[in-house]
Order: C-alpha cells, then sequence, then structure tokens
C-alpha cells in the first residue's frame, strides 16, 4: 500500500484542497454484485486505437506562464522576474533555469504559449473537459475527457478502468457515474483484493443476487440500478485481474527507477509518486489517468514558491517521459501539462502573481505528435496571444482524436435529451498532428 499526501492548498478563493491518492477501495462496500458480468452497453470504436492513452496533469491555482515555458528576458523587470531562461537541447527553445530535465528532451516536448479561450476558475474543470463550470450545469454539466472515452470505447478496457482518477476531482457530467472515474482511494489496498473469496464464490454470489435483483432492477426507472450493474462489473473485474492493485504497489517497481522519480537524496519528494503510478496504470491498460501535482496559486512570494516546486516538478516530469519512452509507451500516450490560467505578466508588490486567463502555456508529449516546437506566441511582455492564438477546445480536439474519436462529428445526449457536441472549436492543432 502506499499514500500520497500533497500539501493543503488555500486558493484565493477560500476553498482549501488537499492532494490525495490512496490505494484502495473504490467504494466497494454499498454496491450490489447483481449481473456484475452484463456486458457493456457503450459503443466500441475501432480496435486500432484501443492502445491510445492519455495522462492528463494538473497544475491546482495556475501557474506562471512567464517563470515556466514562455520566459521573457527582454522584458522589463517587473514582467520577467526573478528567474533565468535557459537554452534547451533544441536550437531557438529556451525555459525556465528551475527545469533542467526537461530542457534536455526538449526534442520529446511541444510547448504551446498561446493558449485562450480560459476563464477565472479555480477548478481542474476546464482542463478536463474544455469549457467552463458553468455550461450545461442545469443538465448534468460536461463530462471529463475520460468519461467521454469510457462511454464511447467502453468502461472497462480488458481487466482494467477506462479512467483512473488520481485527483479526486473529475466529474462524470451528464453522461452518469456509470462512466465517471475509478477512484483507488478509500479504506486501503486491501479492498483491491479478493480477501479469500474465490472466484467460484463470486460466481455463486452473482447467480443468486441476479436471482434477487431482477424485479428491483426491472422498476427501476432512475437509472440508478445500471450504474451500479457497471459499478460492480468494474470493481469485480478490478479486483479478479489484479491487474490495477499491482500498478498501485510501488514497492513492486525497480528502487532505481523509483528513485529517479523521487529525486533521491536527502528530501526525495514523494508526490512524484504519482507520475510513477500513472506509467505503471498506462502499462496496466488504462487509457486515460488524470492526476494533479502541487499547489500554484502564488498571489505572494511567488519565485521562493517556485523555486521549491519546478525542481521536483522538473525531475518528476521528465522522468515520466522517459519511462513511457523506455516502456514503449511515449508514441501512444499524450502527457499534457497544465493549469486553470496563467498569471499576471506584472509581478505585484508582494512579489506574486494573480490570475491572467488571458494567456497561458501548456506542456505537451508523446502521441506520436510533432514534438520539439513552440506553438505560438504572446506579446513582449507576456501579456496576451501575438502569434497563432490556440484555443483550449483545440487541444481538446487533438486529444480527442488521438484517441480515434472525431469531434467534428461525435455528439452525446444530455439529460434534456439534446445532443451536445465535445467541443465547439472542433479542429485539433494542426501543427502539433503528425
Amino acid at each position: 500500500m502506499f499514500t500520497v499526501s500533497g500539501s493543503r492548498a488555500r486558493y484565493c478563493d477560500g476553498v482549501s484542497r488537499r492532494n490525495f491518492l490512496q490505494a484502495g477501495a473504490m467504494g466497494l462496500a454499498g454496491l450490489t454484485l447483481a449481473d456484475m458480468l452484463r456486458a457493456d452497453d457503450s459503443r466500441a470504436l475501432d480496435a486500432n486505437y484501443r492502445k491510445k492513452s492519455i495522462i492528463n496533469v494538473y497544475l491546482g491555482g495556475g501557474p506562471s506562464h512567464m517563470d515556466t515555458f514562455d520566459m521573457k528576458p527582454e522584458a522589463p523587470k517587473e514582467f520577467r522576474g526573478e528567474f533565468k531562461a535557459i537554452d534547451t537541447n533544441v536550437p531557438g527553445i529556451q525555459i525556465c533555469e528551475h527545469l533542467p530535465r526537461l530542457a534536455s528532451i526538449a526534442d520529446k516536448l511541444a510547448i504551446v504559449r498561446s493558449l485562450t479561450g480560459l476563464f477565472e476558475e479555480h477548478s481542474p474543470h476546464q482542463t478536463e473537459t474544455g469549457w467552463s463550470e458553468q455550461s450545461l450545469r442545469t443538465s448534468g454539466g460536461r463530462p471529463s475527457l475520460g468519461s467521454v472515452v469510457a462511454r464511447l470505447h467502453g468502461a472497462n478496457n480488458g481487466s482494467a478502468p477506462t479512467f483512473v482518477d488520481l485527483t479526486g476531482h473529475t466529474r462524470h457530467g451528464f453522461l452518469g457515474s456509470v462512466y465517471g472515474a475509478f477512484r483507488p482511494d478509500g479504506e486501503g489496498r486491501a479492498n483491491l483484493t479478493l480477501n479469500g473469496v474465490t472466484t467460484s464464490r463470486l460466481d455463486d454470489r452473482q447467480q443468486l443476487l441476479s436471482g434477487l435483483d431482477r424485479l428491483k432492477r426491472e422498476a427501476d426507472a432512475s437509472g440508478s440500478m445500471k450504474a451500479m450493474d457497471s459499478f460492480a462489473q468494474r470493481a469485480v473485474s478490478v479486483i479478479t485481474s489484479g491487474e490495477v492493485a499491482r500498478a498501485l504497489d510501488l514497492s513492486q517497481e525497480d528502487p532505481r527507477l523509483r528513485e529517479r522519480y523521487l529525486g533521491g537524496g536527502k528530501s526525495p519528494h514523494h508526490e512524484n509518486d504519482r507520475f510513477l503510478a500513472a506509467r505503471r496504470l498506462i502499462s496496466a491498460g488504462v487509457r486515460c489517468v488524470s492526476l494533479s501535482w502541487g499547489g500554484w496559486d502564488t498571489h505572494g512570494n511567488n519565485f521562493g514558491h517556485l523555486k521549491m516546486q519546478l525542481p521536483p516538478m522538473d525531475q518528476g516530469l521528465a522522468t515520466l517521459i522517459e519511462d513511457l519512452d523506455g516502456h514503449g509507451l511515449l508514441r501512444d500516450t499524450i502527457v499534457i501539462v497544465w493549469g486553470e490560467f496563467g498569471r499576471t505578466p506584472r509581478v505585484n508588490p508582494g512579489a506574486g502573481r494573480d490570475h491572467w486567463p488571458r494567456a497561458m502555456s501548456v506542456m505537451v508529449a508523446g502521441g506520436g505528435l510533432q514534438t520539439g516546437q513552440v506553438i505560438g506566441a504572446t506579446n513582449r511582455n507576456g501579456e496576451m496571444p501575438k502569434d497563432r492564438p490556440v484555443h483550449l477546445q483545440e487541444i481538446f480536439a487533438t486529444l480527442y482524436q488521438h484517441m480515434g474519436i472525431e469531434p467534428k462529428y461525435t455528439t452525446l445526449v444530455d439529460n434534456n435529451g439534446r445532443p451536445q457536441y465535445l467541443v465547439e472549436h472542433n479542429a485539433g492543432v494542426r501543427e502539433l498532428l503528425a
């Protein structure tokens, strides 16, 4: 068993959030196991896309684009801040001095410096859905990308759930809980095992409960039994296979590799266990993994805070990309790293930067995308896109296309019976597409 508890981050909206991951239950105690082997009713797409995956890394609070991937060394000091820009292994591309590991593998990265279409919302919702939290709120809300993939490809990918959430914040939206993420949190790792119950005993119980629940299921008009059936099926599949339990058991990993993630030394950064867990989940067959890392709401002491956070994130992210590559998974797996918005180009009197939804940077790697490039640019002081504005939803269109889903034509029905397109800006980022 392992537990990862990030520091409690109280954002400027007054809401306290703790990044938390504990290998354990997915809320099995209250679930019926009736008809647990019922076939999933979702529409499977082309099998050629079954191996495509996404790791969605959310930097909660909104990291400063000016102090990470969009350095402005020629800007006045009140804009450029304290950090220096360093060269990467791609001529002409520079990033922050506190990201040397990522700089050394910049040929495997693509940086979009001109992201637009953002809202000033302290929430992972934008980086999970491509929409504001207010969109379709009265109709159930917009579903996370992983839930969309689960709906269109199936809630299970073999014995692994399609979508695993290590943040605790993703939403299934109007798709309903059938397509919600598997969350490995709860009362401990023991709940991911059979605990002495054999598979034959499970079969016996399934047959008995199937008969007992038949009338209740037929009388159910709310759809809740359908969700319970799906949860039970997914739970039993996960438990009996043991794949997810093994993926989350980081003690089974080579200690030398885990040390590379953590950074070694006297103060290993255990939040980087999330990156390793994500790679192991992808190896186990999970298609979408969402995770959060750090707290980036730096209204004050921006530079002191980033000096502490950027080096371990740099270590963990670079190791994740190299590890995926070493396991032959990088070409089929997109790693995307972003927060909810950028931060003010002008440093405030408290040496901090405030919310700035007018511009943001995003880093992507893998997925067979065209890497080793920067897309777009902000103006001299980093205030707004100057060249090639890229809408947030264009990124999502790219992610959907990677997963074999065509956003131009695909619709899903909301709770009011209306078809909804996945995004409005449905053309992928052409510079990224091979």
